[in-house]
């Protein structure tokens, strides 16, 4: 069968709500609302080669306008509030800004496979060159790990990075 063009929406149990935070070793994740908007511009702006290389995907193709992004922050938001997916800005313990991680259904980021039917949740998330430099990229992966497996109901993620980092 061909699955080309249709999503697999995210199966949530009745009544569970998501995290607005998290936090894990020096990672802390908050949803990603219109109120970070200018952390996001700046973060995207000075990331597109990195976001391009290890996330991967048809976005961001240019740098980003704050009207541009306003508009895709509320889209996230909504989703958010209806459970279709999960977005969170990521920042250090001492508030600086790392990137954002998100929660999709599969078919959303890439074309629909069969074996992409088996996970229940494409993850995915980028962090700053400033954020990369220090760690973050894989200190978000690890955290990312440990928040599906405890704060989520998502038994099989799939992690869509193009740069996925080598577990020892």
């Amino acid at each position: 069968m061909d699955y080309q063009g249709l999503v697999k929406r995210l199966s949530l149990p009745a009544g569970w709500a998501a995290p607005t935070e998290l936090s894990y070793g020096d990672v802390r994740a908050r949803a990603l609302t219109r109120d970070h908007l200018h952390d996001d511009v700046r973060g995207i702006n000075a990331s597109l080669a990195l976001i391009r290389r290890t996330r991967g995907g048809r976005w961001p193709t240019e740098p980003v306008t704050e009207d541009f992004n306003y508009v895709d922050l509320v889209w996230h938001e909504c989703e958010f509030r209806e459970g279709d997916s999960f977005s969170y800005v990521l920042y250090d313990a001492g508030g600086q800004y790392l990137g954002c991680c998100y929660l999709y259904p599969l078919g959303r980021r890439q074309p629909l496979t069969e074996e992409l039917l088996g996970y229940d949740v494409d993850v995915s998330w980028w962090v700053t060159p400033d954020a990369y430099e220090r760690g973050y990229y894989t200190k978000l992966y690890d955290a990312l790990r440990h928040w599906i497996a405890t704060e989520f109901p998502f038994p099989k993620a799939f992690y869509s990075n193009k740069e996925i980092p080598s577990r020892r």
